[in-house]
């Protein structure tokens, strides 16, 4: 799990909280859930929206009087579907469910992690398909706005719905587990209790509404959402400083070149990067003995931009599944119909996540290259490992292990594992697509970039203060300057892990690109 800690400061320093977000089940988008998240924002339900959840529940009864066989209903879940559920047994079977269900692991979720579970959840339920009675839909409000954060783990779901983990919201619903307020974990039913609200007593369907949901995998992927963007901003401009640093050929930002090839990303990675070295001398004196510099170099548009469309699938996609329904069965209020059905497959955006591992690992493997090249006196013409002096001074010589070590862990979890399931509860669930997991394992190759792209942005400013007199780009001076505010020239050896804590924590937190603009 990463530490969100770094992750929030710009934002929460930034938003308006004064007007509650007004969520109606179609239009929640990544940005309203960061402020929820990470400002605490307060949430309330769209007027509207409340008829339907309580038409939907109407229904619940109308079938239930007349022992319609319905999954999760009437009859049991997974391999116990032909059990039947009698009319007395609906609270204790629904709180069994909840019992049984809760069944994750360490790492606990933090905070952030937690409101953007329940937020996806609660957005979800306001589209009426499971029958869930309202007093549960109003619990996730009040725990969102009170500050009530049930203690949940985030490991044990294969991604056919997170019912392994988000049963413990469920659980302190109805007073039983533990929450965290105010930093301070008691008791659900104490906090419940604090709080002025009563356990909920639970009915027909009301257990399977709960954990039938992705909204660990989607909670939890927005927020991954958030150092995606960071990422491929800071790439660009890290970028774009190593090419003042080598003094390095700009043919490649031609804009005519990239008009016969106009893929999205490329032409927004190409955009950007040309506005950051505005005003550089590059411009007019690189170095024009190099016809071609290495492709780390010259590909950078192509390669940053693959994962900006990456970017853009899995924000699009993320968006269309937390304003949708991933209910089994679905419950269809106008037809009075209760269907069976595999809504709760979120391949379609999971894959999304996949591909975004790999296309962040060109990013890690094309910075890794630069950053070896930089200290590489021979395509720099400047000194060994970038030292200040050569007889007295290693330089950088061991950060090129550093950042191939973090790359040859990034290579690793950018494999995919969307199809690493296994045939389940009697053969009836033999699909998984390991949602929670793939999504950890892009927020952790996010993680690592954040060290990588700094290492290679304290290559970058040493070689435009070995080289000299160099006039930068309004972007690119703004980037040095910040760097410079927080890792000085290195004149002498000094411990360089506190240098690359500084500049991840700068490039983490959001600070640097905000600066920056």
């Amino acid at each position: 799990m990463c530490d969100l800690t770094n992750a929030v400061e710009v934002i929460t320093s930034q938003k308006d909280q004064s007007s509650a977000l007004v969520l109606d089940g179609h239009h929640l988008t990544i940005e309203d859930v960061f402020s929820v998240v990470f400002e605490n924002r307060r949430v309330e339900i769209k007027e509207e929206v409340t008829r339907k959840i309580h038409e939907s529940r109407q229904l619940i009864y109308e079938l239930a009087s007349k022992d319609v066989p319905i999954y999760g209903f009437n009859r049991g879940v997974g391999w116990n579907k032909d059990k039947v559920i009698g009319l007395a047994s609906f609270e204790q079977y629904n709180r069994n469910l909840l019992l049984s269900h809760s069944a994750g692991v360490k790492p606990m979720a933090e905070k952030a992690e937690i409101r953007a579970i329940m937020l996806a959840r609660l957005n979800s339920l306001l589209l009426g398909c499971t029958g869930v009675q309202p007093e549960i839909v109003e619990r996730y409000v009040d725990f969102l706005n009170l500050g009530i954060h049930p203690v949940l783990p985030l490991k044990g779901s294969v991604g056919a719905a997170d019912i392994s983990t988000i049963s413990h919201i469920g659980l302190a619903m109805i007073g039983e587990g533990e929450v965290e307020v105010e930093k301070v974990r008691l008791p659900a039913d104490k906090a419940l209790k604090n709080a002025g609200l009563s356990p909920l007593k639970l009915g027909p369907k009301d257990g399977l509404a709960i954990v039938s949901s992705n909204a660990l995998s989607a909670g939890t992927g927005a927020i991954a959402l958030l150092d995606f963007k960071r990422v491929l901003e800071l790439a660009d401009m890290v970028y774009a400083l190593s090419l003042e640093a080598i003094r390095g050929n700009i043919s490649p930002l031609d804009e005519a070149v990239h008009r016969v090839r106009p893929f999205p990303g490329q032409l927004e990675s190409l955009t950007n990067i040309r506005k950051i070295l505005e005003g550089s001398d590059l411009w007019t004196s690189y170095n024009k003995e190099s016809l071609q510099d290495p492709l780390s170099f010259r590909d950078a548009c192509q390669i940053h931009g693959a994962a900006r469309d990456a970017y853009h699938y899995c924000k699009e996609q993320l968006e269309l599944h937390i304003n949708s329904s991933d209910d089994n069965p679905c419950v269809l209020v106008e037809e009075k119909r209760i269907v069976s059905c595999a809504n709760f497959d979120p391949l379609s955006w999971v894959l999304g996540f996949e591909m975004a591992g790999n296309a962040l690992h060109h990013i890690s493997k094309s910075s890794c290259y630069r950053t070896i090249k930089l200290g590489n006196p021979s395509f720099t013409c400047l000194s060994r490992f970038l030292t200040p002096n050569e007889q007295e001074s290693n330089g950088f010589c061991t950060l090129q292990k550093t950042i191939t070590a973090l790359d040859a862990e990034i290579r690793h979890l950018s494999n995919p594992a969307s199809a690493d399931y296994f045939s389940l509860a009697g053969d009836i669930e033999d699909h998984g697509t390991n949602a929670p997991f793939v999504v950890s394992k892009t927020r952790e190759i996010l993680d690592k970039l954040f060290y990588i792209l700094g290492i290679e942005a304290i290559h970058a400013a040493q070689a435009v203060d070995l080289r000299g007199s160099i006039q930068l780009g309004k972007g690119t001076k703004a980037a040095y300057q910040a760097i410079r505010a927080v890792v000085p020239f290195y004149s002498e050896d000094r411990n360089l892990t506190v240098d690359i804590e500084k500049i991840y924590s700068l490039f983490k937190n959001g600070k640097f690109m905000e600066t920056i603009k």
